[in-house]
């Protein structure tokens, strides 16, 4: 039985990463998960200079699922190499870094400076607003997709992975954009903008007004989009959005994704990751699959 997948000449152990905000660097999590279970852990997001994120309430809980409007608060490039890349090194797991940012020279800062870095391959989070174009993410534009995946491909030394927003009418139009431009994967979904209001305040829960929705409420949506991407482009896909268990995950990869990445499920369940990649083994020893890749993409 062999879980090993291979995304852009990188071999994954399993087909199990993390969202990237869920876990951390796994420091937090390195107390209840063997980081070295893992395909990858993919990080927190990382900027140029460090961003304090938005004012609090920032979190709130939903039906299915939560919302967050963390704003992607993270201290910098220079802490996350000095502190963050020694630390996931200790252990035998892939590292996919979460590069932000609000301009197209702050991506292409953090690429630069991760370019000598050992970490194995870059997501870029092209969810965030471009302060250049009045605050419409760079996701939510094909050319601005195809231009920002060009330019960080352009001087990456690692593979790079795009992470497409949902917050689109075509998501297809904005992966084949990722692929025009030169991407070495995708990873989708990023979460939906969604609302809450207190009505004993009557106010928004949230100062931010809106968040992202994530956890299992959006899982049909992300398992359409990661089939649709799946069918529409030829690149590996990373498939997230409200996965809590292994059957959620081989949903993902039935539909197309070469690995999956949880999330909010992190929250409820520190172990849910290790769970995972433990039910796609004890699924494969039952159904008899001797390798994953019988599994990926076999649903048309």
């Amino acid at each position: 039985m062999n879980t090993n997948v291979r995304i852009a000449g990188v071999d994954f152990k399993n087909p199990v990463t993390t969202a990237s905000g869920t876990f951390g660097s796994g420091m937090e999590y390195s107390e209840y998960v063997d980081l070295s279970r893992l395909g990858a852990v993919t990080t927190k997001g990382v900027s140029s200079v460090p961003w304090a994120g938005n004012p609090t309430p920032r979190v709130a809980e939903t039906y299915g699922g939560m919302l967050n409007a963390i704003g992607l608060q993270n201290p910098g490039v220079d802490v996350f190499i000095e502190r963050d890349i020694p630390f996931l090194r200790k252990y035998d797991t892939k590292i996919i870094v979460n590069v932000v940012g609000k301009t197209l020279k702050e991506y292409c800062e953090v690429v630069e400076r991760l370019a000598d870095c050992d970490v194995d391959l870059l997501e870029i989070n092209i969810s965030c607003p471009n302060v250049k174009e009045g605050g419409i993410a760079f996701g939510q534009n094909a050319r601005s997709v195809e231009e920002i995946t060009s330019q960080v491909k352009r001087i990456a030394k690692q593979p790079i992975i795009m992470k497409l927003s949902p917050n689109v009418t075509d998501i297809t139009e904005m992966a084949r954009a990722a692929e025009s431009g030169g991407a070495d994967a995708v990873s989708l979904i990023n979460t939906l903008t969604g609302m809450k209001i207190d009505i004993h305040k009557r106010a928004f829960l949230l100062a931010n007004k809106t968040g992202g929705l994530s956890g299992p409420a959006i899982k049909p949506i992300a398992l359409r989009m990661v089939y649709q991407v799946a069918n529409s482009i030829q690149l590996p896909i990373i498939g997230m959005g409200g996965i809590l268990t292994a059957e959620d995950a081989l949903e993902f990869i039935m539909a197309g994704a070469t690995m999956v990445a949880i999330g909010t499920a992190n929250f409820i369940n520190p172990r849910a990751t290790i769970e995972v990649v433990e039910g796609i083994e004890d699924y494969m020893r039952k159904h008899k699959i001797d390798h994953i890749s019988q599994l990926i993409a076999c649903v048309k």
